[in-house]
């Protein structure tokens, strides 16, 4: 199974911007998909971001123009920049990959709170 540890959630103003970090235990070069979702208090988890191997990225309405997903294969690491957040963004964030063969595997998750 393939770890994954998030960094870089926080605190942080409305119209401010945080980076989140997934450090992955083996190579993410072969790895289809890797991604982020968000889980508020009392809501389902939803997706933020997803990148597929090629570069491909999906981003839902709510976060499209403000959220960018990225991968570095040489670091075994995606990322996800935050501008312009919201209160509406605070949520715990967890990351994930879709290896062919395996079950989704998650983060722990980090949290990030959106607040004056």
């Amino acid at each position: 199974q393939v770890q994954l540890v998030e960094s870089g959630g926080g605190l942080v103003q409305p119209g401010g911007s945080l980076r989140l970090s997934c450090a992955a235990s083996e190579s993410i070069s072969s790895i289809a998909v890797m991604g982020w979702y968000r889980q508020a208090p009392g809501k389902q988890r939803e997706l933020v971001a997803a990148i597929v191997s090629s570069g491909f990225t999906n981003y839902p309405d709510s976060v499209k123009g403000r959220f960018t997903i990225s991968r570095d294969n040489a670091k075994n690491t995606v990322y996800l920049q935050m501008n312009s957040l919201k209160p509406e963004d605070t949520a715990v964030y967890y990351c994930y990959v879709d290896k062919a063969g395996t079950a989704r595997q998650w983060g722990q998750g980090t949290q990030v709170t959106v607040s004056r």
